[in-house]
């Protein structure tokens, strides 16, 4: 299966021989469904904080989080390309001789974005862009020409942003300033992640082709937002490593190879970063999309409820790091065990039948489960957006429960049971993690231990007309956190504001003045 040329390139890449046969073998057997035993819901699975509680958080978080160092990590790889799916559809639609009344009434989501093609952030540049080469934007809207509107919003020598990160895509216009994603990100960032010494720090995660127009862009803002917020911006990066790269099939699940002979590799999605996660120092990560933000009339709620997370989260490490000193002075009495599995049980959702009655044996299995990393998720009621959800999962050796979000595709949707149960799930996604990934002497721990590698996902692609099977690995907050201890909490709708489509940008969330 594999000459000296290939045994090359995975030596090039970082891959060994035998990760890349256990890649082929799941392209052959597949990846088996989780069991769900029943949808994570408010009361079972999902923290429901009201006020006075979330007050007491807020103000441990604000008076404690201090002592932490703390990081804003944003996965921001990808180019936008399907942010700009339906304008490209547009765009052929009108090449190929469709009149742009037919357009408008045919597509409903073309007529959207002509009408409110004004109120967009990037609207002033794109008649910028457009005006050096005498073409007055405003008018072609006007009169319905709008294949140069679209070929100059999307390609050089316009804004280019089919090809640019949604970091550099300009979401919010302001008065006085219009925002990038990225922006966005750096004002939020400023309002909970502070240290006592006023430094902020966020790190990105890029494909290396965006690095340079991040830099750029990093350069232009950085002083404007530190005088306004006094604060200082570590601001870092980081790309996804080659050595996560997963190896394509062809339909015969043989590697798939390129014209010139040399196998295909595609990148093994965003579960991939969690190698780049457990890279950085900080003690608290906060996790949150690039595309998540909001402008500033709505920061104080969305960044409150961080607070909250933030809260919780410092309190679930103090109780945890009490019980493990306490272990470390001598087995536990029984009243102390019993307390300290009321705690794992009850705080961080781990199964009761994991824990043996005897206090003596049962001390070995509390280290042993309150030594992982730790993640409390912000969870928003579903209201129709595609994606996964909160479940409470059976695993398939032990039997044991434990709370995991679960992609669609995980999902055996051909057995009614297991479909009637997805169909109840009540909860989306999380939209914002804080994640704690050191032990209680404060080492790290090493991520990849706590990755469930049967959790990955088997899509068809094609190229150059050829169908190829891809693999990604278990994704970021599903398979590769599936051993971490887990507690979601319900947080409103307002803290979950994904821009997948161009039209987004035009929902009352994303206006600075509603």
């Amino acid at each position: 299966m594999l000459n000296e040329r290939d045994i090359r390139q995975l030596q090039e890449k970082g891959i060994s021989k035998e990760e890349f046969l256990e890649q082929i073998e799941h392209f052959k057997k597949g990846f088996p469904p989780l069991e769900l035993d029943r949808p994570a819901t408010s009361g079972d699975g999902i923290r429901v904080i009201h006020g006075g509680r979330q007050k007491e958080l807020v103000s441990l978080f604000d008076a404690e989080g201090d002592n932490f160092s703390m990081v804003k990590f944003v996965p921001a790889s990808g180019a936008a390309t399907r942010m700009f799916k339906d304008a490209f559809r547009w765009r052929d639609l009108l090449r190929a001789g469709v009149e742009a009344d037919s357009l408008l009434e045919s597509q409903p989501e073309a007529a959207a974005f002509f009408s409110g093609l004004r109120d967009f952030a990037f609207w002033d540049d794109l008649k910028v862009v457009m005006d050096k080469d005498d073409l007055d934007a405003g008018h072609l809207l006007d009169d319905g020409n709008f294949l140069p509107l679209l070929d100059y919003m999307m390609f050089d020598p316009g804004l280019g942003y089919s090809s640019h990160p949604k970091a550099l895509i300009s979401f919010h216009k302001y008065k006085e300033e219009v925002r990038t994603a990225m922006e966005e990100h750096m004002v939020e960032a400023a309002d909970y992640i502070r240290g006592q010494n006023g430094r902020v720090n966020i790190h990105f995660t890029l494909s290396p082709e965006h690095i340079g127009g991040f830099r750029n862009k990093l350069e232009k803002v950085r002083e404007k937002y530190e005088k306004r917020f006094g604060v200082g911006y570590d601001i870092s990066w980081s790309v996804q490593k080659q050595s996560t790269d997963t190896v394509a099939v062809g339909t015969d699940n043989l590697p798939f190879r390129e014209k010139d002979g040399s196998l295909l590799f595609r990148p093994g999605g965003h579960g991939a970063l969690i190698e780049n996660l457990g890279e950085l120092e900080a003690e608290l990560i906060f996790i949150k999309n690039i595309d998540n933000v909001v402008p500033d009339r709505l920061k104080s709620k969305s960044t409150q409820h961080k607070k909250v997370l933030g809260g919780l989260m410092l309190e679930m490490i103090n109780e945890t790091r009490r019980w493990m000193r306490t272990i470390e002075k001598g087995r536990l009495s029984h009243d102390e065990y019993i307390r300290a599995r009321d705690f794992a049980c009850n705080a961080l959702n781990i199964d009761k039948a994991v824990f043996p009655d005897d206090p003596g044996s049962g001390t070995e299995v509390m280290i042993e489960m309150l030594s992982r990393p730790l993640r409390i998720c912000g969870m928003v009621k579903n209201e129709g957006e595609p994606g996964g959800g909160p479940f409470w999962v059976r695993d398939n050796k032990d039997g044991r429960l434990s709370l995991q979000i679960v992609e669609a595709s995980q999902i055996n949707m051909d057995d009614p049971g297991q479909a009637g149960i997805a169909g109840k799930a009540t909860h989306f996604n999380p939209v914002d993690l804080v994640c704690h990934i050191r032990d209680h002497r404060g080492g790290k721990f090493r991520l990849e231990e706590f990755i469930d590698d049967n959790t990955g996902f088997i899509s068809h692609k094609s190229i150059d007309g050829r169908e190829i099977k891809a693999l990604e690995r278990p994704g970021l907050w599903n398979g590769a956190m599936a051993r971490w201890n887990t507690v979601f909490v319900e947080v409103p709708l307002i803290t979950f504001n994904p821009v997948k489509t161009i039209n987004d940008l035009l929902r009352e969330k994303h206006r600075q003045e509603a």
